[in-house]
């Protein structure tokens, strides 16, 4: 049977709490290589998140809704299991900088190793998003600064009223 006739699905794991610009960045570029994206927000119950998984993922949805290949689910468990079980054969991750590569060799190796039939795509961020990540974000909010040009609008205004903050104009 000729593989190339099934859509490509990748998945995109992640805690996303708040999902970034540099996220989006990753979705937007993912979804020019694969059929269908699957944006999987993962319970961790080793991160205190900020907002709640309904909430991340109502987020996300508006965020992309103008990307007509992403979809959003939720999953707590093991990754492969999720891939398993929508047999979906790729997990696709960003990376930032180098700080980021051993991590993510690590839980590739060990998703390679859960089972041989899924691939892991890496795709570097783009640039301006080298140092953006959302726990710098939530703590650059919470002490009153802007972070509007490194969220979704939607988001930015989510955590203005998560902290109760004012908006700030000085947002390069």
């Amino acid at each position: 049977m000729n593989q190339d006739k099934f859509p490509k699905v990748a998945v995109y794991p992640g805690t996303f709490d708040p999902i970034t610009n540099g996220h989006v960045d990753i979705i937007k570029r993912g979804s020019r290589i694969f059929d269908e994206i699957v944006v999987l927000v993962a319970y961790n119950p080793d991160k205190s998140a900020l907002f709640t998984v309904e909430e991340r993922m109502q987020m996300i949805r508006e965020a992309l809704k103008d990307i007509q290949s992403v979809r959003v689910d939720s999953h707590a468990g093991l990754l492969v299991d999720y891939l398993k079980m929508s047999k979906a054969s790729i997990i696709l991750r960003g990376m930032r900088a180098l700080s980021d590569f051993e991590y993510e060799f690590q839980m590739a190796l060990m998703n390679r190793r859960q089972t041989r039939e899924i691939e892991t795509v890496f795709l570097m961020s783009g640039f301006k998003w080298f140092y953006t990540s959302s726990k710098l974000i939530k703590e650059v909010v919470s002490l009153g600064g802007s972070v509007k040009a490194l969220v979704p609008e939607n988001v930015y205004q989510k955590l203005l009223a998560k902290y109760n903050v004012q908006p700030k104009e000085n947002n390069k």
